[in-house]
C-alpha cells in the first residue's frame, strides 16, 4: 500500500469514532437480516488510525482470548487486512462471530485508553470487518496441524467453548470428536443467538474451517443417554474428555399460570426461530402461535434478542418486563439501544405474578406489580421490593420468559463422580478446567453459569492447554 504517513497522537486523537452504518430501524423490523452493516475499507483504516499503539495495552489484558489488539489495528491502519486477520486467529478462530457478539463495551474497549476522555476504539467493529474482508475475498487459510500424537479426545457440545477446545487441539496433533445433541454444530451460536444478531451462515462457515482442519461433528448425540462418558472413555477409547454443553435448561417464574398455551422460555421461543427456521414458515414447517402482543420478561441479552426476534415474527406491541431499572439491566448497551430503536416498549420496575387465560387455556394477560429498589443484592444490584396495592393487568396472547438458565441435569446424573456446586454447575480449577473425574476437563456455561460467547472460548482455550499438558505427561 506504500508509505504512509505516520500520524501524531495529538492527530489521532482528533479523530471521532467512526459509527457503524446500520439499516434503518423501520425496514428491519420487516426482516432477518443482519443489522449493522459493516464498515467500508475506507471507515475501518480512519477508525485505525484512533488507537494509540500503548506499549502495554490495557486492551489486550480485557480480552478473554488475550488477542494482540494493537498489532492487528496497526495492520489495518496500514491496509494490510489480511494481515490484520491473520494475527487475530492466533489466538481466536473464529474472529467474524466474536467480533459481532462479543461484549466488547464491557471487556477490550472498557480498557482502551482512548475510553477515559473520548470514545474508545471500535475494537469489535474492526475485528468483524477483518474477518469478512477474508471471507468474502475467499481467502481463508486453513491453519497447519501438527503431526499426530496418537490421542482422541471428545469434546461434548459443539457450542463456543467445544469448538473453542476442538480448534486448539486439532492444530496440535490431537484426534478430536464433538458429540452434539442438537442436528445442527453451533450451540447458543445457532438456537440462541438472532439471525438478525448472527448470520447462521457465517457461523456454519467456522464449523466448515473446523472440519476441514479434520475435527469429526457428530449431531444427534446426548452424552448421558446414547453413550455416558464412562462408555466413552473405557470402551471408544477416548483419552481425555472436555464437557461444553452450556446451559441449556431454562429457569420460570413459579408462578401461577406458566402452564398456559402462549407461555414460552426463550429457549423454546429462539430455538423454534433460529435453529428451526420459524421465520421462514411455511417454507420451514415449524410453527409459532400467532401473536399481536407480546410480553418479554427479563433484562439481559436473551431478553432483547426474544423482543427483537418477537417483532420481526409479525408481533404490533412487544413489551420488555424488568423488575430493576434501566441502569441495572445486563444487557449489552448497543442491545437495548436497537430494541428501542426499533419500537420494544420497556416496562421497568415490574414483575408479573400471574399469567391469566380464557376459557380455553390460552393466555389473555399477565398481572404485574410495580417494583422499588431496596439495599444491593449478592450480583451488587439493587434488590426489587414489590410495592403491595399496585398490581395491574397488560393484555398480552404471549409471553416469553427469559430470566436465565441453569445445567441441564441429564449428563450429570450419569456421571455421579463429577463434582457440581448447589446450581448443577461442573466445579473445575480456573486455571486448568481440571473436574474432580481424572481426564475430564469443563468450561463456558456449564461451569459459570449463563455468561458470554468470548468468556466460554476463553474457558475453551484453558483446557485446551490443560489437556494437550495432561496427555503429554499423564500427570493429573
Amino acid at each position: 500500500m506504500g508509505e504512509r504517513k505516520k500520524l501524531s497522537t495529538k492527530e489521532r486523537l482528533k479523530i471521532p469514532r467512526q459509527p457503524m452504518p446500520e439499516q434503518d430501524p423501520h425496514e428491519r423490523i420487516k426482516n432477518f437480516r443482519e443489522v449493522p452493516l459493516g464498515y467500508t475499507p475506507e471507515l475501518a483504516m480512519k477508525e485505525a488510525q484512533r488507537c494509540l499503539q500503548c506499549p502495554d495495552p490495557p486492551c489486550v489484558k480485557g480480552c478473554p482470548v488475550e488477542i494482540d489488539i494493537p498489532g492487528f489495528i496497526k495492520k489495518i491502519e496500514e491496509g494490510d487486512f489480511l494481515g490484520a486477520v491473520r494475527v487475530i486467529k492466533k489466538t481466536n478462530l473464529l474472529p467474524a462471530i466474536t467480533g459481532r457478539v462479543c461484549p466488547q463495551d464491557e471487556q477490550c474497549e472498557a480498557e482502551c485508553v482512548l475510553g477515559k476522555k473520548f470514545k474508545p476504539v471500535a475494537i469489535g467493529n474492526l475485528e468483524r470487518f477483518v474477518a469478512d474482508y477474508e471471507r468474502e475475498n475467499n481467502l481463508i487459510e486453513i491453519p497447519p496441524r501438527e503431526s499426530p500424537k496418537g490421542k482422541k479426545v471428545a469434546v461434548i457440545g459443539a457450542g463456543p467453548a467445544g469448538l473453542t477446545v476442538a480448534a486448539d487441539l486439532i492444530q496440535k496433533g490431537y484426534e478430536v470428536t464433538i458429540f452434539e445433541a442438537l442436528h445442527k454444530p453451533g450451540g447458543v451460536l445457532v438456537y440462541g443467538i438472532p439471525e438478525f444478531r448472527l448470520p447462521k451462515s457465517i457461523v456454519q462457515k467456522e464449523i466448515e474451517l473446523l472440519e476441514k482442519l479434520g475435527v469429526e461433528i457428530v449431531t444427534d448425540f446426548v452424552v448421558g443417554k446414547t453413550a455416558t462418558i464412562d462408555e466413552l472413555m473405557e470402551k471408544e477409547g477416548y483419552d481425555a474428555v472436555f464437557i461444553g454443553i452450556g446451559a441449556g435448561l431454562p429457569w420460570f417464574l413459579n408462578i401461577p399460570g406458566e402452564n398456559l398455551i402462549g407461555v414460552y422460555s426463550a429457549n423454546e421461543y429462539l430455538t423454534r426461530v433460529n435453529l428451526m427456521k420459524a421465520y421462514m414458515f411455511p417454507d420451514y414447517d415449524t410453527p409459532l402461535i400467532e401473536s399481536r402482543r407480546i410480553a418479554v420478561i427479563g433484562g439481559g441479552n436473551t431478553a432483547m434478542d426474544a423482543a427483537r426476534t418477537a417483532l420481526r415474527s409479525g408481533a404490533e406491541k412487544v413489551y420488555l418486563i424488568y423488575r430493576r431499572s434501566r441502569k441495572e439491566m445486563p444487557a449489552r448497551t448497543e442491545e437495548i439501544a436497537h430494541a428501542e430503536e426499533e419500537g420494544v416498549e420497556f416496562v421497568f420496575l415490574t414483575n408479573p405474578v400471574e399469567f391469566i387465560g380464557d376459557e380455553e387455556g390460552r393466555l389473555k394477560a399477565v398481572r404485574v406489580i410495580k417494583m422499588q429498589l431496596g439495599e444491593p443484592d449478592e450480583s451488587g444490584r439493587r434488590r426489587p421490593i414489590p410495592v403491595p396495592g399496585t398490581e395491574y393487568e397488560i393484555e398480552v396472547d404471549t409471553a416469553i420468559v427469559a430470566i436465565g438458565n441453569s445445567s441441564n441435569p441429564l449428563l450429570l446424573q450419569t456421571t455421579p463422580d463429577i463434582e457440581t456446586n448447589k446450581w448443577g454447575n461442573i466445579i473445575v480449577d480456573p486455571a486448568t478446567g481440571k473436574t474432580s473425574k481424572k481426564g475430564v476437563f469443563a468450561g463456558g456455561d456449564i461451569v459459570r453459569g449463563e455468561a458470554t460467547v468470548i468468556l466460554a472460548m476463553g474457558d475453551g482455550r484453558v483446557a485446551a492447554r490443560a489437556i494437550d499438558e495432561y496427555l503429554q505427561t499423564g500427570k493429573w
